[in-house]
């Protein structure tokens, strides 16, 4: 009962601080062109700070993960929770405080840093503490409960966003980030980190290896490219889920990029419009993870549901790009909840197949991805355009999702890769 009772202080930890982070997304996008691009609604300068912020911020995420893996082993989940939560405060009260030019540069620089530990370590950390007190046997429903709450901070984040003025959105999500932190660190009991019930084969140890008991080395938590490269000659199998995992992740990460400026030039949206979009999202997301894919994922198979889910990822960004009217991009939000199958089944195939090599091949596509897309999205919504398609640069990141797609239908079932591996040894054994 004691180690629910702190599970439940977790629980509300997450929801506090992805609500305060979600309620900022839809207004930023105002925010951005409102202090570059005053009286505009198209600003190729916003486009690209945005997709260079996105990139930087992967690429540093990439370095920063392990080492706060590595201190969360040393020093307890706790206390590494306490600094990407007090990082994310800083930027947002800077725009609760002015929204002008100066201050904009000023949340921009430190987001652009902050982000890097604080971005994902939250949601990594938080599976940590899960994986620290629960049994084995019992994780993957916490692990459900967990993505259900993401799902709702979401929905909510972004319904207090469509009411409420933009200077009040800044400060009340700076005021639920402060909560969140006083919240963790006077209730959240800190993790046990039983080794009994925390071993090795759990998702959590894929994403925050336990440190050698020598000298730890920065970069031991990352697959090195000749190991990649090695997996890729080596396994026809680890090379298509690698190519699906890639070009899915850069699809996503090129949509996130350019969506919001695609759809303020061409149909004039602001944040409450951004919030519709994204309040009918985490709707979607929501039927499709806790009802949708347990009951078909059974029935179908998880290599056909991964399909099924990267086909229709391809379907709703094309109908972004060719939106002709401002109720289209709303019938392709609906149709996201049949792509956000995607996701889960190739965390499941992944789990079995590639192991954590794809989570550096995933960190890679964040960087690539925006330095891609945004580039294009600029260019196509700008005067110098080579010919007229607005929807250009989101058209090329579902083409990303159809060749994922395509990869999917040629992926063929295997033994997981922990079998493989002792199935080797065998046989290299005199």
């Amino acid at each position: 009962m004691e180690e629910l009772f702190g599970l439940s202080h977790l629980f509300m930890t997450v929801f506090l601080y992805n609500f305060a982070s979600y309620m900022v997304v839809p207004a930023i996008t105002d925010v951005t062109m409102s202090a570059i691009c005053p009286g505009k609604h198209e600003c190729s300068l916003a486009i690209y700070l945005t997709g260079a912020q996105q990139a930087i911020i992967g690429l540093g995420s990439m370095i920063v993960m392990p080492l706060i893996g590595y201190l969360s082993d040393t020093y307890g989940r706790k206390m590494m929770l306490t600094l990407p939560i007090t990082l994310s405060i800083f930027p947002t009260v800077i725009l609760a405080f002015s929204r002008t030019t100066y201050f904009f540069y000023a949340y921009y620089v430190l987001r652009t840093f902050f982000a890097m530990a604080g971005e994902a370590s939250v949601l990594f950390l938080a599976l940590a503490y899960v994986a620290d007190n629960v049994p084995e046997s019992k994780r993957a429903a916490v692990f459900g409960i967990m993505s259900g709450i993401a799902s709702s901070s979401f929905v909510f984040g972004n319904f207090s966003t469509r009411f409420i003025s933009t200077s009040a959105t800044f400060q009340v999500a700076a005021a639920v980030g402060i909560i969140s932190l006083v919240y963790m660190r006077v209730l959240l009991p800190e993790s046990t980190m039983n080794n009994n019930i925390c071993t090795k084969d759990t998702e959590a140890e894929f994403l925050l290896e336990k440190p050698p008991p020598k000298k730890w080395q920065m970069f031991k938590t990352l697959p090195s490219v000749n190991d990649i490269l090695s997996l890729l000659s080596t396994s026809p199998t680890f090379a298509k889920a690698a190519v699906i995992a890639f070009f899915n992740n850069a699809a996503d990460v090129g949509l996130t990029a350019s969506l919001n400026y695609y759809l303020k030039a061409q149909f004039h949206f602001n944040k409450n419009q951004f919030a519709d979009i994204m309040i009918i999202s985490g709707i979607a997301g929501t039927i499709s993870q806790l009802i949708l894919v347990p009951i078909l994922t059974p029935l179908v198979g998880e290599r056909k549901m991964l399909s099924i889910g990267l086909f229709f990822n391809f379907a709703h960004m094309i109908l972004y790009s060719i939106s002709w009217a401002p109720w289209v991009p709303y019938v392709a939000t609906v149709i996201s909840v049949l792509s956000i199958f995607a996701n889960p089944c190739m965390r499941s195939i992944a789990s079995k197949q590639i192991g954590p090599e794809r989570a550096g091949i995933c960190s890679i596509a964040n960087t690539v991805s925006p330095l891609a897309f945004s580039p294009l999205t600029a260019l196509f919504l700008s005067d110098n355009a080579p010919f007229y398609f607005p929807g250009f640069g989101i058209a090329c990141a579902g083409l990303s999702a159809m060749v994922a797609f395509i990869q999917s239908l040629m992926i063929r079932a295997v033994p997981p890769v922990t079998t493989r591996i002792m199935e080797n040894s065998d046989t290299s054994e005199p």
